[in-house]
């Protein structure tokens, strides 16, 4: 997984007059003077955010996961929507960034309900990406949730859960300015959490469910060319919603499909910027995501 965060004013103006920057052959028609409306810095917290959005450990599962005393193995499936050209300039539009690498984020995922406490069916879930090296990176993904469900009637059901991801990359994240210029390894690091209400109604062996959240993220990220640490200066904090389906065929495949969105967030601490409109410049995800499991 590839991506960039900002380089310091000082070192921006440094490398921009220095050398001649790179810009990928399929962004060659964008390049030039940077357009209207470009700001370094919504440039580069947006490339901070959108990494740790697409890793955020969202529910694909229905209100109650499981029956009590039940669980899951399985894998994830994260989709890491390509950016578009415009989103990939940094260095005062000088420069394009590689953040196409990896379109999919897989995990290992593990879930147990617990024994109910009267009508609420407590549960947790855990997700796991190894340190493999793919594309010149090695990242480590770890997220948890621990929730709380219930059933109202035979179909209808409602939950709550909380949930947490902590996201590492070490690579060359940060491109190098001039083509063939020495590769040095970067540090990327990134924390997220929120909170989900719930709902969902069973039919048969599939059970529609949406979910509604805030989520906070955190991010750095230490460049290795020049020693720079880049500070997010507008981290997302904002809504996640989740529209899906969770399944289980034969009593042992289980299955589930997400639709999820960060639509933008409130990108504190900056005082000036206050609204859901202004956060969509800082922050912004729609993917989907896919779980594959065996039920146990």
């Amino acid at each position: 997984m590839t991506w960039t965060a900002k380089f310091g004013p000082c070192v921006l103006l440094l490398l921009s007059s220095s050398a001649l920057a790179q810009v990928a052959p399929e962004c060659a028609d964008f390049a030039g003077p940077p357009p209207k409306g470009y700001d370094e810095g919504v440039q580069a917290d947006f490339l901070q955010n959108y990494p740790a959005l697409a890793s955020t450990f969202s529910p694909l599962h229905a209100p109650v996961p499981h029956e009590p005393g039940h669980g899951s193995l399985g894998v994830d499936l994260n989709v890491m929507p390509p950016l578009g050209c415009e989103r990939r300039f940094a260095l005062n539009h000088t420069k394009t960034e590689d953040t196409n690498v990896t379109p999919v984020i897989p995990q290992l995922s593990a879930s147990m309900a617990f024994p109910a406490v009267g009508k609420l069916l407590p549960y947790m879930g855990l997700a796991y990406a190894p340190p493999v090296k793919v594309a010149g990176t090695t990242n480590v993904i770890i997220s948890a949730e621990i929730g709380v469900g219930m059933k109202l009637g035979e179909s209808l059901q409602l939950g709550a859960r909380y949930h947490a991801t902590q996201h590492r990359t070490i690579g060359e994240v940060a491109t190098p300015v001039e083509e063939g210029a020495p590769a040095y390894d970067d540090l990327y690091l990134a924390n997220s959490m929120g909170v989900d209400l719930m709902g969902g109604y069973q039919i048969g062996v599939v059970t529609p469910y949406a979910s509604f959240g805030i989520t906070d993220i955190s991010t750095v990220f230490y460049i290795g060319d020049d020693g720079v640490i880049a500070n997010n200066l507008h981290p997302y904090f904002g809504p996640a919603i989740s529209v899906g389906a969770d399944s289980l065929f034969a009593e042992r495949i289980r299955v589930g499909a997400e639709l999820y969105t960060a639509p933008g967030g409130y990108s504190m601490p900056d005082p000036a910027v206050v609204s859901v409109d202004k956060g969509t410049r800082y922050g912004n995800l729609t993917t989907a995501r896919l779980r594959l499991g065996v039920e146990i």
